[in-house]
């Protein structure tokens, strides 16, 4: 598997460790499972910031446990509420972790899953995990159309977010932009204007696939955690979305594999265009704004996914012309 340079950094939010939870949390979570907790081990990795460990309980059961409040960040509270709903509305049969229980006191969010035994791809990819990861995207999605779970449309739950081409031309400010991007934002905002009609659908996205994402298991699952960007969009899109991130952790060249891998094959290539167009303009604009709380790394990640996409989408634009002439 032909790589680039590893560009983007470990994924990366503040972690608070078991131990400086407020005691009645801690007591909480003791109760959604019904054993006192005997020990715990915070896990790195992700974009979460609060609590992320696996605990042990006196009984010898095993279990994984988020937790936030508002003062690690404002927005991650109602990200583990929806999160909650989404991981409790999945049916069993899908790759990804049980959901125990819950804790939510208006401050403090608590999630309890099961605790997966498995560990996150490695980075830079590699390629006997990079095609089993494939292999699975692929299954997720046919084993989520058409969604057995109630969520919002991939419009309604980007609709801000990809017109980033759009903000930067209002904004006029756009000296940190790639040159050749800069040279071509309105063309950019036409190409991304149209990317909600093609990225409709009736499969329930993950909407954030990324190594930090999966758990890999000795029996050769791979199993998709964290769920609160889910909604309603193409079987294509979770590819599409997560093939940046992979360039930009050592992986290869995502066109290659995205029009070779059985969902993004068939896929209108206008239309794929144009959603990759909506995402680098996310992504550029995205990582020109300020770091959120708890959240030290999160814009240098968005801006090598940046990238790649404008990579990624630059490529596809010389294939479209070549074809036309």
């Amino acid at each position: 598997m032909a790589h680039m340079t590893l560009t983007a950094p470990p994924a990366g939010g503040v972690r608070t460790p078991w131990e400086h939870l407020p005691v009645h949390v801690r007591g909480a979570v003791a109760n959604v499972l019904g054993a006192p907790v005997i020990d715990a081990a915070t896990q790195r990795g992700g974009f979460s910031p609060g609590v992320a460990a696996r605990i042990r309980l006196a009984d010898g059961r095993r279990a994984f446990v988020k937790a936030v409040s508002a003062e690690a960040n404002p927005d991650s509270p109602d990200m583990h509420r929806t999160e909650a709903r989404n991981a409790a509305a999945l049916p069993e049969t899908i790759a990804a972790p049980r959901l125990l229980g819950t804790y939510d006191d208006g401050t403090w969010v608590a999630l309890v899953y099961e605790d997966i035994v498995g560990h996150q791809p490695h980075v830079p990819w590699r390629e006997d995990e990079f095609h089993r990861v494939l292999d699975a995207v692929n299954d997720l999605a046919h084993a989520l159309s058409p969604s057995p779970v109630e969520a919002p449309t991939v419009a309604q739950r980007h609709a801000e977010a990809f017109r980033g081409w759009e903000q930067l031309i209002a904004a006029g400010d756009t000296h940190s932009v790639d040159p050749w991007a800069r040279r071509r934002l309105p063309e950019l905002a036409e190409l991304a204007a149209p990317w909600a009609d093609f990225a409709a659908g009736d499969t329930l996205a993950h909407g954030d696939l990324r190594a930090d994402n999966m758990l890999l298991t000795d029996d050769d699952r791979v199993v998709f955690v964290d769920w609160p960007h889910a909604s309603l969009a193409a079987p294509w899109f979770d590819l599409l979305v997560m093939l940046p991130c992979v360039r930009a952790q050592g992986g290869p060249d995502p066109d290659e594999v995205f029009t070779s891998h059985p969902l993004g094959r068939d896929a209108d290539p206008r239309g794929v265009t144009s959603v990759l167009a909506a995402l680098a303009g996310f992504f550029v604009q995205q990582a020109r704004r300020p770091a959120p709380p708890g959240l030290p790394t999160v814009r240098a990640f968005q801006y090598a996914q940046g990238v790649a996409a404008l990579e990624w989408l630059r490529k596809r634009l010389r294939k479209s012309r070549r074809k036309q002439r």
